[in-house]
């Protein structure tokens, strides 16, 4: 099912024209939580060329959330509202390339314009004057940082939440919480062969559709799961529909947790990698904006998908225990981002097939790891 989302956009100019800045949030349409922000100073322009891009970058914020999302804008200028509705024409010359650019980001019919008063759209206009204050201090704006996330001891299984689940209250409310399982065994996972989203797709191996059982039963037992969102790689769907079938629930699944594509390394050992690409090895392991020989994709770009995957996923199910069926690299991506780690951290990370992770969401934006490739299901 697509997504429901809420934009909110505004736009302001210092002198009009003058030093200009906008501002856009994104809300999930059921829960009214915001799920992305953006806002950019541009430099001298007018309040209506302001609040357009502010309309055009709040739109491609959710469609980068979900493309095929519907979407009901909401703005304090009635002049864009009623010019993007239809109802008012549109002939000053600068507004005509921004509206004609505002509607090829979503088709037509899938998004609504509603004028709101000043006091409703607070956010969006918070966003622009922070754009225009960065502007005069001769920096663009930044999103401010969310609070260091918080790691703790990793015990066993069982000494993390009663029985009922991993979800526990907090002085925040309950926390939306990920069980991050790596899909089971395939053919190429006892040789450490890279297997990205570029090769040949295996299907479990005998082997992995065991660890599947095993993680189902395992799960099933302590009931805590209230949905199940997977990759759409084969391997990952075999897994998720495993479990998914043994906790009687259906599979969502999200391209962003998807596994990297290693371009020329699939099916490659690391050994074998060394030996034929060697330069291109060394790059990659010492930057994350470094890509795979032949691939488009650095771990870089895996780092921002999976987030805005995340984003997703926790708008969708706020306060839940969310299972979360994907691979190695997502998974490990998902969890250095929980910590606030370095991305060099993901070269110390080990994750078995079929292991368990879990990460704790909250509120204030804080994150906690709760447990990382727990492989006691297994024995």
């Amino acid at each position: 099912m697509a997504a429901r989302f809420i934009v909110e956009a505004d736009g302001g100019s210092r002198g009009n024209p003058g030093p200009a800045g906008y501002g856009a949030v994104v809300r999930d349409g059921d829960t009214g939580q915001i799920i992305a922000e953006a806002a950019e100073f541009i430099g001298h322009a007018t309040n209506n060329v302001a609040e357009y891009k502010g309309l055009i970058a709040g739109l491609r914020a959710a469609r980068e959330l979900d493309p095929d999302a519907s979407v009901d804008v909401r703005m304090d200028s009635k002049l864009v509202v009623e010019q993007m509705s239809g109802r008012w024409k549109i002939k000053h010359p600068d507004m005509q390339p921004l509206a004609a650019e505002a509607r090829t980001v979503f088709p037509r019919g899938r998004v609504t314009y509603t004028w709101i008063p000043r006091e409703r759209n607070k956010d969006a206009d918070r966003l622009a004057n922070e754009a225009m204050d960065a502007g005069r201090a001769g920096r663009q704006w930044e999103p401010k940082k969310p609070p260091k996330a918080v790691a703790v001891d990793q015990p066993p299984l069982e000494t993390i939440a009663p029985k009922a689940g991993w979800a526990t209250e907090a002085d925040l409310g309950t926390p939306t919480t990920f069980v991050l399982l790596r899909h089971g065994e395939t053919p190429l996972t006892p040789e450490k062969r890279f297997s990205g989203s570029g090769g040949t797709d295996p299907e479990l191996s005998e082997k992995g559709r065991w660890q599947a059982e095993r993680v189902a039963e395992a799960l099933a037992a302590r009931g805590s799961i209230q949905a199940v969102v997977a990759s759409p790689m084969r391997r990952t769907r075999q897994t998720a529909e495993t479990v998914a079938a043994r906790l009687g629930l259906e599979v969502r699944y999200e391209e962003g947790l998807r596994e990297v594509d290693f371009g020329a390394w699939e099916g490659l050992t690391f050994a074998e990698v060394q030996e034929r690409h060697p330069d291109d090895l060394a790059a990659w392991l010492g930057s994350a904006k470094a890509k795979p020989t032949g691939s488009t994709e650095s771990f870089a770009t895996l780092t921002h998908r999976a987030g805005v995957a995340r984003d997703k996923i926790l708008a969708r199910h706020p306060g839940k225990t969310v299972l979360v069926v994907s691979h190695v690299s997502p998974i490990k991506t998902l969890v250095r981002l929980a910590l606030g780690a370095p991305p060099d951290s993901l070269y110390r990370m080990e994750l078995s097939a079929a292991s368990l992770c879990a990460v704790q969401y909250y509120a204030d934006g804080n994150a906690s790891l709760r447990l990382l490739n727990d492989t006691s299901h297994l024995r």
